[in-house]
């Protein structure tokens, strides 16, 4: 029986072990399976190291960046609420 190849990439300068053919939304369930559901929603989307914008379903290799950035108009809706 093969095991499956690990490989380390990193979600908000975090490192995770994920398997060959992962997908950044993959990785970002690995990391926090809260966040995984935001981006589901359209709450959240996904960045590469230099700041631009991927698909969550954008095959990584070792040493991939992500980042993490949720929606600004969500946020704002809550401070309006909180007025």
């Amino acid at each position: 029986m093969q095991t499956a190849e690990l490989l380390t990439v990193f979600v908000n300068e975090r490192p995770v072990a994920v398997t060959r053919g992962s997908t950044a939304r993959d990785a970002v369930a690995a990391f926090d399976p809260d966040i995984a559901s935001k981006l589901d929603e359209g709450l959240a989307y996904l960045t590469d190291g230099v700041g631009s914008k991927i698909d969550a379903d954008v095959s990584l290799s070792a040493g991939s960046i992500i980042r993490i950035v949720r929606s600004a108009s969500r946020r704002e809706e809550k401070g309006r609420s909180a007025e």
